[in-house]
């Protein structure tokens, strides 16, 4: 058998159609605690968006014209957003013990998820080309040389945090929420903690 029959029953096997696109959720997940990370994914993809439009222009262009002044702050505040349902949705991840019933995969790829956007933001405020981005950069080359990063992570390189924010870091994040998706969709959202488990035909937990 070649790689590409045993890579087709492995995905067969584990990834069936009905749990990637299932047509029926849990009652549960009505809840808004549900909702943090569908408003996550929201705010990634708009932040996606708008920020091909600013790479398109160039980094000048949110400076000197209306329309990318527009785009600019539309980046700037969808960032914001992207963090506060993403922190609400860690939080309630944590006190709901997402970990459980198999799904520790899925939590760890979210923690890494969240540690990967932090220096995504960072680069991205340090490519702004305004006195705040300046300011940040002078202040945050020590912290970095102070973690012996400095030599390969350098604040002060417009160009080397620039191509960080518009193409590493991006990709990165959005390697981790695809795969950080298909483990949701594989083992299935976590259910609250007084719910019990799900009973297979045996009589025994799944």
């Amino acid at each position: 058998m070649n790689w590409t029959k045993r890579a087709q029953e492995v995905l067969r096997r584990e990834l069936p159609y009905e749990d990637l696109l299932p047509s029926e959720l849990p009652a549960y997940v009505r809840s808004y605690v549900y909702y943090f990370g569908v408003a996550t994914l929201a705010s990634f993809v708009m932040l996606v968006a708008s920020g091909i439009v600013l790479a398109a222009f160039g980094p000048q262009w949110w400076h000197v014209s209306a329309v990318g002044h527009f785009f600019n702050s539309l980046h700037f505040w969808t960032v914001q957003i992207f963090f506060f349902a993403m922190v609400l949705h860690l939080w309630a991840q944590f006190f709901m013990a997402a970990w459980r019933d198999g799904r520790h995969w899925t939590w760890v790829v979210g923690v890494v998820l969240f540690v990967v956007s932090v220096p995504a933001a960072l680069t991205g405020f340090v490519s702004q080309q305004n006195f705040d981005s300046q300011w940040i950069a002078v202040q945050g080359k020590d912290a970095m040389n102070a973690l012996g990063v400095g030599g390969f992570f350098n604040l002060l390189n417009f160009g080397q945090m620039y191509g960080f924010h518009i193409f590493i870091f991006p990709l990165v994040l959005a390697i981790l929420i695809g795969l950080h998706i298909v483990l949701v969709r594989l083992h299935g959202v976590v259910r609250p903690i007084d719910d019990p488990p799900p009973v297979e035909k045996g009589g025994r937990p799944r």
